[in-house]
């Protein structure tokens, strides 16, 4: 076993040694300097198409043309001065309060509309899509995948012939996948000095690129329910960023010589106006530990204390001491027989029982199973619910010895879901953004709260306008509030 072992560690370091000298010749288009990189610009823009595909697929974009359009623009303008001009860029909006904005190789660069909430001007803008488009013209998210595929590769190579390595197969994964979470800071620098050259090239004044930097150390992290990572998650801070980024401001703007460098603030507060702001409850909100879904009219409990994550394709719930989940998600799959099937041929799953079940008036199949997987034995409750056209697919997921300790917490939150008919949780509307102009003069706290900003959202409107509760705030200046409901 040992000689196995140590042939298949040779076998992994020679097909290393072998994509280290072809790659070797890679040249980054920033620096001109030599760097690791197993993706050809072709490979690039595929992967990107396809990374593109999951992302709206998961996320969803959001749905109004008129700040797409305003964002694009924005954007192409600065990726035709960049040291890639000839990539096929995309610039799009995420429809999640999330507030992030990341890109992938090939040119795909994706904004919040969390984000978009956020900012304070099209300068603001500029620099934060020019540090996105750094990233790729900079290739770190290629540089990240060929890092990522000579891991798999070096232990792929062990795994060949090793029982041993097999085992580790599952952490080695998610180590993989932890790369493509965070940036460096080297990175971060770097994508910063890029998004301020291109924005000052584009006309902007980069020094508010520094702006956004202050607003975002004002926000406290938080996990949201979509799944998608923040800004503090996937952007690390370097050292003495926001002075970097000022300073590097004012030396391009001493070399491009322009006269005047381009805020445009009010221009972009405008585009802003009625934007969803927060979770959009029409796609999914919990109230008193009930998930509701009103555009498609279903309701289910959740287990108390458990995190809820929601997103287009599939709601993930996960107990507080992580070791239990349930998944819920709708079939491709047209009858709950169906569909249970195809769940066991796919996940090859040990029947333990099966039996036909009537879920609040509706059709159901419920399957009890065991799935071995590297770390052990899954016990698995599935309910498979047909309502209407629609198949719904619920998983329990607990270890096998912990999965009897769960069964009647997955039963509960399983066999009471039903239809939604409460036309007050179906017709409730989102909160929107509204940009409004200050009455008069004043502190940011004493103008938010003449315009009607509730007592706990006084921080948290003065942040996403900028500013610190204490800053002064001129008569006429446009701010941006939100009202309850769309108002």
């Amino acid at each position: 076993m040992f000689r196995k072992e140590l042939q298949g560690i040779v076998v992994g370091f020679f097909v290393l040694g072998l994509i280290l000298s072809l790659a070797s010749c890679a040249t980054n288009p920033v620096t001109g300097q030599p760097q690791l990189m197993l993706l050809s610009e072709g490979q690039e823009i595929q992967l990107g198409r396809q990374t593109d595909a999951q992302i709206v697929e998961e996320y969803g974009t959001y749905k109004d043309q008129t700040l797409i359009t305003y964002m694009d623009g924005v954007g192409r303008k600065m990726a035709r001065l960049s040291h890639r001009p000839g990539l096929p860029y995309q610039f799009k909006i995420l429809d999640t309060p999330v507030v992030n904005a990341f890109a992938v190789p090939g040119g795909y660069v994706y904004l919040t509309r969390g984000i978009l909430a956020n900012l304070n001007s099209e300068a603001e803008l500029a620099g934060v899509v020019g540090h996105e488009i750094g990233h790729i013209t900079a290739r770190h998210s290629a540089q990240q995948y060929s890092k990522a595929k000579l891991a798999q590769i070096t232990l792929g190579g062990a795994m060949i012939l090793s029982e041993t390595f097999r085992g580790f197969a599952g952490l080695a994964q998610l180590g993989v996948g932890m790369l493509f979470l965070s940036f460096s800071r080297d990175n971060e620098r770097e994508a910063d000095d890029l998004g301020v050259e291109y924005s000052s090239k584009a006309g902007y004044d980069a020094t508010h690129m520094a702006l956004f930097f202050e607003t975002l150390e004002r926000m406290t992290p938080n996990s949201d329910r979509s799944g998608l990572p923040d800004w503090f998650s996937t952007h690390p801070n370097p050292d003495d960023r926001i002075g970097a980024v000022q300073r590097k401001a004012k030396e391009w703007q001493k070399e491009l010589g322009f006269k005047n460098f381009k805020v445009n603030r009010d221009v972009y507060l405008k585009h802003l106006d009625g934007l969803v702001y927060g979770e959009n409850p029409q796609e999914g909100f919990v109230e008193d530990n009930m998930f509701f879904h009103p555009l498609l009219q279903f309701q289910f409990p959740v287990p108390v204390n458990w995190t809820l994550q929601n997103t287009r394709t599939m709601i993930r719930i996960t107990s507080s001491k992580k070791d239990a989940a349930i998944l819920f998600a709708l079939s491709s799959i047209d009858s709950p027989k169906k569909a249970a099937q195809d769940f066991v041929n796919k996940s090859g799953a040990m029947v333990v029982s099966s039996e036909r079940k009537n879920v609040n008036d509706l059709p159901a199949l419920r399957l009890v199973t065991k799935v071995r997987t590297s770390k052990g034995v899954l016990g698995i409750m599935s309910y498979f619910i047909q309502e209407g056209t629609r198949v719904y697919e619920f998983h329990g997921l607990a270890p096998e010895s912990r999965f009897q300790g769960y069964s009647q917490v997955f039963q509960n939150t399983m066999e009471r879901f039903k239809r939604l008919t409460d036309r007050r949780k179906l017709n409730v509307k989102p909160d929107r953004i509204r940009v409004v102009r200050s009455l008069k003069a004043g502190t940011m706290e004493q103008v938010l709260r003449s315009l009607g900003a509730p007592e706990g959202k006084l921080n948290q409107w003065a942040i996403m306008n900028g500013k610190d509760l204490s800053e002064p705030v001129p008569a006429g200046m446009l701010l941006k509030i939100v009202k309850k409901g769309g108002e």
